[in-house]
């Protein structure tokens, strides 16, 4: 008999999950002021866990607070009260739910009026045409702040374990740090941290030895890689294989396989470099073709949203499907698949010209979902697009001086 999404997933280090449906992480800005997990972000976990998925992973939890993707995220370092994370934990378990926490650094993907520290392998800027000027130029890091990036992201997953998580994501995907380190268009260093594939993911590499050295061996470490960059000369579907079996080397228990980054948004289904992406799992023929030559269980997200592509994907080779958008406004999702298979998720699609404020526009239809869920409302599945990106951009703004005078954080130039 083969499997389908609704037969359970045995994960190499003992974990079972009840299903193959994997709530992927969104950015929700739901934090407290103290960036710390508030009622409206444990509402809406409880809504994913009720509503079916066998297992959640969060959304971007930062390892630094002068390191933000964004302003309302939620920070874990070595000295936070853990009592709202042990809570967030224990609601996210409900109905046999299992819950990761997805871990990591923007590097040089820091927005300008954020401030704070903007750190990459090397001094590259993020080229995003004339929006270029949202983003500053990058520090190039030095050892001392790289060993300090290793010790943080191993920090966080130690608490996050502390709390009662039952693993951790480490993201190296979509632009963020270590994704930077993984990139020749973005590392462009002579050292041991540049040069080689091996050297390039050497930081990714030693970050997992790092955390699997430090935590229990029942909990789950998993990475989160991009399949492909989708932009000319940048990290490919051959590099990505090859970080795999790395990977699986250090035993871990999963990769995720996205794509893209600010600079090519593949991750909503646009590429930089005329690859045509699928219309629904955007990056299931890369991932297909990665898992067939990998020992690593292998999960792929990006634009699933009916029954029968998520049994696709499970078909192909790929262990575990991952639905994001879609989970945004349907969190019940897979326990309507259970009763009717002809359910259809709603992911937002927004086409203006400027590819730019359309992912800004996107992101802020789903954002506005999370915040209706997180506080009891219904999601409401049309919108209008400009009116989703004004209120988000205004709401942004008001947490970045919210997050800046918390922390007295100075705007770099």
């Amino acid at each position: 008999m083969t499997d389908s999404i609704f037969t359970p997933f045995n994960l190499p280090n003992g974990q079972v999950l009840k299903n193959r449906l994997v709530k992927a992480a969104m950015e929700e800005n739901l934090a407290t002021s103290e960036n710390l997990p508030g009622t409206e972000l444990k509402r809406l976990y409880q809504a994913w866990a009720q509503g079916g998925a066998g297992l959640i992973i969060t959304g971007n939890v930062m390892v630094d607070h002068l390191a933000m993707t964004g302003p309302g995220g939620v920070v874990l370092e070595h000295n936070t009260d853990l009592s709202p994370f042990i809570e967030w934990a224990k609601l996210s378990q409900a109905n046999d739910a299992k819950i990761w926490m997805q871990i990591n650094h923007p590097g040089r993907q820091v927005f300008k009026k954020m401030g704070g520290k903007v750190l990459s392998p090397s001094n590259v800027a993020l080229d995003m045409g004339k929006h270029s000027a949202m983003f500053s130029v990058p520090k190039p890091m030095e050892e001392s702040e790289i060993h300090d990036v290793i010790q943080r992201f191993t920090s966080t997953a130690v608490r996050a374990e502390e709390a009662g998580f039952d693993g951790v994501e480490i993201h190296a995907a979509h632009g963020y740090l270590l994704a930077q380190f993984l990139s020749p268009l973005t590392n462009k260093r002579q050292d041991q941290w540049g040069g080689s594939l091996e050297n390039r993911a050497r930081l990714l590499l030693e970050v997992v030895k790092s955390i699997k050295a430090s935590c229990s061996r029942q909990f789950a470490v998993a990475v989160k890689l991009n399949s492909a960059d989708f932009q000319r000369g940048g990290f490919d579907v051959e590099d990505a294989e090859q970080v795999v079996k790395m990977l699986g080397e250090l035993k871990i228990d999963l990769v995720e396989l996205s794509g893209g980054s600010y600079e090519a948004p593949a991750m909503q289904g646009r590429s930089a470099d005329d690859r045509t992406l699928a219309r629904e799992a955007y990056f299931l023929e890369f991932a297909s073709k990665i898992a067939q030559n990998v020992s690593v269980p292998i999960m792929t997200t990006g634009g699933v949203r009916r029954f029968d592509v998520a049994e696709q994907v499970v078909e192909s080779g790929v262990h575990l499907v991952g639905m994001a958008s879609a989970l945004a406004l349907t969190p019940d999702l897979p326990n309507q698949w259970q009763q009717d298979s002809s359910v259809v998720g709603y992911i937002p699609v927004v086409n203006w010209k400027d590819k730019t404020l359309s992912g800004l526009a996107t992101m802020a239809i789903v954002k506005q979902q999370l915040r209706r869920i997180g506080k009891g409302k219904p999601s409401k599945l049309r919108v209008s697009p400009l009116w989703a990106l004004i209120t988000d951009q205004v709401r942004g703004s008001k947490l970045t001086k919210r997050y800046r005078k918390q922390y007295q954080v100075n705007t770099l130039s």
